[in-house]
């Protein structure tokens, strides 16, 4: 969801985070570059409230330079599924907000709205082309946005997890084949479904990166039945509406005790199954925090989002 105009800026995006005790705060320059380089990936400690915070770490860290995003929290807004209108695309937000109308849970009269075309494909057969279309309450954008413009940080762009996860998996894709990208956070667990670096599917997992931790081995069956149930049903799902799009891998984001779960998915699953590991696409030298597995499953949705190319949703 683009919000402002694009001034001159340093190369590359940055993400800055607000969480409820800390910034999170990536910058990423991608544009053209087949490995991308992780310039920063830090956390910092709030001091005073969020407008606080954010003017002494554009001081520090001279925000004020650079292209800026930030993500939505999962909740504070909806994604659904529809029939891509037969519009140009200047029309398109605007044709995507009529068919929200009985969709979502709050007058689309006061909501944000931005659309993402899923790619048809040549086996696509007859069906109506589709979109995944984001809305979010115009007021929770507005709050969103406010103790950055009261920070004097220009945000130019809001996103969401799930494109912030697309722009991470589209460097494990094989060409023309899909990819599902398992992640967790402390906010939950992501499974996207991209290929050819296009957002296709996505299903929230209750399960946090907290779950993985501090467990029994019985607790651990459990929680790895819940978790190849949900894998099995949702890579089932999208081969019956994205048929003519073959599934390559299931990459999964590191978590405690990760090449176990590995383990478990693949002789459970009928596609091969492999860890996440961000130093085999992109380069982090000055940040060697970032070898630790479990901290690139922490940083993995920042990064993402400071992965933006120009020109894309």
């Amino acid at each position: 969801m683009k919000f402002l105009g694009s001034a001159k800026r340093k190369p590359g995006w940055l993400c800055i985070n607000l969480m409820p005790d800390r910034v999170d705060v990536s910058h990423v320059l991608a544009q053209g570059k087949a490995r991308p380089e992780v310039l920063l990936c830090d956390s910092y400690r709030k001091e005073g409230d969020d407008v606080a915070t954010l003017k002494r770490l554009r001081r520090d860290l001279g925000l004020g330079s650079y292209r800026c995003t930030t993500l939505l929290k999962t909740g504070d807004y909806q994604v659904v599924q529809v029939d891509a209108p037969n519009v140009p695309a200047a029309e398109m937000k605007i044709a995507v907000s009529w068919k929200l109308k009985d969709l979502i849970d709050f007058p689309v009269e006061t909501a944000t709205v931005d659309a993402i075309t899923i790619p048809q494909g040549a086996g696509g057969g007859g069906r109506n082309p589709q979109a995944l279309a984001v809305a979010a309450r115009s007021d929770l954008i507005a709050a969103t946005v406010k103790p950055f413009n009261d920070a004097d940080i220009p945000l130019e762009v809001i996103d969401i997890p799930e494109l912030a996860q697309r722009n991470v998996a589209h460097f494990f894709e094989e060409e023309s084949r899909g990819l599902a990208l398992l992640a967790f956070n402390a906010g939950g667990g992501l499974l996207t479904f991209t290929c050819d670096g296009e957002l296709y599917q996505y299903r929230n997992i209750d399960q946090t990166l907290a779950s993985f931790a501090d467990i029994d081995a019985e607790q651990r069956q459990q929680l790895y039945e819940r978790i190849v149930l949900e894998l099995q049903r949702s890579l089932d799902g999208f081969d019956r509406q994205f048929h003519h799009v073959a599934v390559s891998k299931v990459v999964l984001a590191p978590v405690p005790g990760a090449e176990d779960l590995q383990e478990y998915l693949a002789s459970n699953l009928g596609v091969p199954v492999t860890l996440l590991d961000l130093s085999q696409v992109m380069d982090f030298p000055g940040i060697p925090e970032l070898r630790e597995p479990v901290h690139q499953s922490q940083s993995l949705q920042i990064i993402g989002a400071a992965m933006r190319e120009e020109g894309t949703v």
